[in-house]
């Protein structure tokens, strides 16, 4: 059994009637898969922005390099750093990885937040509660700025293969 929080260990009946616990494979599967994205998520996150911190000080030293020392095996070498760091996200992607599991984790707590709530699809026509819709604007808010977030990482990304050719 996976460990769940006391709160997801409460029983849930759907509209269809079937009963959804922690010991149902289908919520097992999803708190599989939100911790696996997640976890994948901020591994890119972390690899995307070490390579770039590491990649913009050497940018940064070259120059210094050049005038401090004016040897073309130190400013070379930095130059090649930075060459090898963008070609290493360009081949694993981890930008767009960290933005797609990212995204792919926060529809999995969307979904698991209204089932929960018995909101959206999960919601029973005759039977609406302000639980519910409560849920649903929440979850509207969030799936807005998660939008937002989601468009600048693509933008900003674009932006700097742009800027590199």
């Amino acid at each position: 059994m996976s460990l769940i929080g006391w709160r997801e260990r409460e029983r849930f009946a759907n509209p269809g009637g079937e009963i959804l616990t922690s010991d149902n494979p289908t919520l097992e599967r999803l708190e599989d898969q939100l911790r696996w994205y997640s976890k994948k998520s901020r591994q890119n996150q972390k690899c995307f922005k070490g390579l770039k911190v590491i990649e913009i000080v050497a940018a940064a030293f070259i120059p210094f390099a050049a005038g401090l020392w004016n040897d073309p095996v130190i400013t070379g070498g930095l130059g090649v750093i930075v060459v090898i760091l963008e070609s290493m996200q360009g081949l694993f992607q981890f930008q767009q990885n960290w933005t797609n599991y990212r995204s792919t984790a926060e529809g999995l707590k969307h979904e698991k937040f209204l089932w929960q709530a018995k909101a959206g699809p999960y919601k029973d026509p005759d039977n609406p509660t302000l639980e519910a819709l409560f849920a649903e604007r929440v979850e509207a808010l969030i799936s807005t700025e998660h939008a937002k977030w989601a468009t600048y990482q693509e933008q900003a990304g674009k932006q700097r293969k742009m800027s590199e050719t």
